[in-house]
């Protein structure tokens, strides 16, 4: 909006949005729809469900201007949500962004496709990092392929919050305290009860009926505190009117490279590390499109564009040779191996566990 009223300069938007970054990268761009053969069957538009602030606008946008067909970008809030939305035909998407431990229940559900890897010509599972590929195959057939990986942690507006906060127990302490009235946290039982169980010396994955209940005890406990229980909070933080969060990284690198005040850190005593994953759905409206709009994702010159915009790390170790070292060298995206020990993949148990989901709806009743 300031661009558009003439207070900033184009160089300054294109900088501060890392526009500028990813138009270097990307050089002269993409057309990986030039074969008649492949652009034959696309019509009308493709729904995508995915994240907030997980695309950019001009990934779309190329994508149509090569093929025609128009993207219908939707987001959610939590796996979840998705599902839910799914399984009682409240959506009707063409390809979706489940996270790794979601995967297997969709696929036990027949609720998404085994994916037809001959369409895929920009696909290369060989040039993938495994141990963040695993979850998209289920007994050895591949559903779905992944677009990032990325850590679940806390950011912290530096100049509002004195206390150096490093860990989950130090995040809950706070937002009762110096953070009190001015903290959020997801609207997702993964992590906010994730968080809470590592916080008391419990696994991120427990549904032990027990740890579950000294997690709701602390959540009630924190709950006056809070700003809000939303898994949008960008906004807030910007403003100024939220100091600390639960964060997801590529939310984090976002806030720190407009605001370097706000700093990202992972929790000391664990967390979540996960991946996030592109999968069509079996009742898809429009799967010729859905194909096409995921090998345009798996094309390295596209995908680049995206991480350079959202910053979550990428898996594909095509991509990562496109991306300059500032990003590559990043310690938020591309933390230490010794940082990532303590954190946990999401198991799938947690997503359809009666105890979790009720202890997270008692939460945001109270």
């Amino acid at each position: 909006m300031r661009l558009k009223r003439g207070s900033v300069s184009r160089r300054h938007f294109l900088g501060v949005t890392g526009l500028g970054l990813a138009a270097t990268v990307l050089g002269g761009g993409t057309h990986p729809f030039s074969s008649s053969a492949l652009a034959q069957d696309l019509r009308g538009r493709v729904r995508l469900n995915s994240w907030p602030n997980y695309h950019a606008a001009e990934t779309f946008e190329a994508f149509t201007e090569a093929t025609g067909v128009t993207v219908e970008l939707s987001v959610t809030n939590s796996n979840e949500e998705m599902l839910q939305k799914i399984r009682t035909g409240m959506a009707e998407w063409d390809l979706i962004v489940p996270t790794n431990y979601a995967i297997s229940t969709y696929v036990g559900l027949g609720l998404i496709d085994e994916l037809e890897l001959q369409k895929l010509r920009n696909y290369n599972a060989t040039s993938q990092n495994l141990l963040f590929t695993w979850a998209g195959q289920v007994s050895g057939r591949t559903y779905a392929l992944p677009k990032n990986w990325g850590t679940t942690g806390m950011a912290v507006n530096t100049r509002r919050i004195e206390t150096a906060i490093t860990s989950w127990k130090q995040f809950f302490a706070t937002a009762m305290g110096e953070a009190s009235g001015k903290t959020i946290v997801h609207d997702y039982q993964l992590t906010t009860i994730g968080s809470a169980l590592v916080s008391l010396g419990y696994s991120f994955n427990s549904v032990a009926p027990l740890e579950l209940a000294a997690a709701e005890e602390l959540l009630l406990e924190v709950k006056p505190h809070l700003l809000a229980i939303d898994s949008d909070y960008q906004p807030a933080m910007r403003a100024q009117d939220a100091w600390l969060t639960m964060c997801w990284v590529s939310d984090g690198l976002q806030l720190n490279r407009d605001m370097p005040e706000i700093t990202y850190a992972l929790g000391t005593d664990g967390g979540e590390i996960w991946t996030d994953y592109y999968a069509i759905l079996k009742a898809a409206p429009n799967k010729p499109a859905a194909y096409a709009l995921l090998d345009f994702l798996m094309d390295p010159a596209v995908a680049v564009r995206e991480h350079a915009i959202s910053g979550a790390p990428a898996t594909d170790r095509r991509v990562l040779a496109l991306l300059p070292e500032e990003i590559r060298g990043n310690k938020i995206a591309y933390p230490d191996e010794a940082a990532l020990t303590p954190l946990e993949f999401g198991a799938a148990v947690t997503l359809t566990d009666p105890g979790r989901s009720e202890l997270m709806a008692r939460f945001k009743a109270a």
